[in-house]
């Protein structure tokens, strides 16, 4: 009953995990992929010209979404701390 206890509390921080990191990785896979695709069809190999709008694209998604993803992570930790007593029966 233990195990089945931890391999929940380790799928659901998986899941939170998921959910935390999302709004911030997925708009800048899609930006990075899109300046790639305009690099190569330019011939420009600049650098700061892919990790300058990367960089302003994560700042506004954590500006976004920062909030939500505190609320999402303190939610996740009073609910590990919650369940504490319940696995030291």
């Amino acid at each position: 009953m233990e195990q089945d206890a931890f391999l929940s509390i380790a799928q659901q921080a998986l899941w939170v995990l998921a959910l935390a990191s999302a709004p911030i990785l997925l708009p800048a896979l899609v930006t990075g992929v899109l300046l790639g695709m305009v690099q190569a069809a330019t011939s420009i190999n600049e650098q700061t010209l892919s990790f300058v709008p990367k960089l302003i694209l994560v700042s506004i998604c954590l500006a976004l979404f920062g909030g939500s993803i505190m609320v999402l992570l303190t939610d996740f930790t009073r609910d590990m701390f919650d369940q504490i007593p319940l696995l030291l029966r």
